[in-house]
């Protein structure tokens, strides 16, 4: 359950949703606690937001997969910054690269973790509390870690971090990391091998065309 309920959350928040969460008080609460616009806010909100959305449109998102789609991209950019984070998953291989192909493998990479864990996202009901423990700036203030708890029924707190930036003027966030695992080093290690040998292009177009599929797990 914990390896499932983490791998959910790592790909979930890539594609700019949180784990489908149970409405409670406690997530009420904790958002009246943090300043509107910071970091802490952002999660709680989307993650208060997109439940509601998912819990009334769970029957027509489970009909319509492009439904659910459309919703994922219109919710993506209140919380990720998906061209940074893809950038940093490129890592080296960025260096160089035109901002369309950045885009692209972006988009790419969003459209293959849909594929493997939209299913998920519709079906996961651990009834999860999320709670904001902390948050934190580090490299003087460039860049808040916001510390997120999730806790299920009868299970063991996990203990989230997401780290934001400024983009423009607001904050995004660019990844998330649990246990000490970071989403944008493990997708990095991931491609690392397809990149050593294919152009971004030729390997966004395979994650495109499902020869290669991003794995959360």
């Amino acid at each position: 359950m914990k390896r499932t309920t983490l791998s959910l959350i790592l790909s979930a928040a890539l594609i700019g949703t949180i784990a489908p969460l149970q409405a409670n008080a406690q997530a009420a609460v904790a958002t009246g606690k943090v300043a509107a616009g910071s970091p802490s806010a952002i999660v709680l909100n989307s993650s208060t937001s997109i439940l509601n959305t998912l819990e009334a449109k769970r029957a027509d998102f489970s009909r319509n997969r492009a439904s659910l789609q459309s919703f994922v991209d219109s919710q993506f950019g209140v919380l990720f910054d998906r061209n940074y984070a893809a950038r940093m998953v490129l890592g080296k291989y960025a260096r160089g690269a035109s901002e369309s192909d950045i885009a692209g493998f972006g988009q790419a990479l969003q459209g293959s973790l849909m594929r493997r864990y939209g299913s998920a996202l519709l079906d996961f009901n651990t009834k999860l509390t999320v709670r904001v423990a902390s948050e934190r700036a580090v490299k003087n203030g460039e860049i808040v870690a916001v510390n997120a708890v999730y806790t299920a029924p009868r299970g063991q707190p996990l203990n989230v971090i997401y780290l934001f930036r400024k983009s423009g003027s607001q904050w995004k966030a660019f990844d998330v990391m649990f246990e000490g695992v970071s989403m944008v080093q493990t997708f990095r290690d991931q491609f690392a091998g397809p990149l050593s040998s294919k152009s971004i292009a030729q390997v966004t177009s395979d994650l495109r065309a499902g020869k290669i599929s991003a794995e959360a797990n």
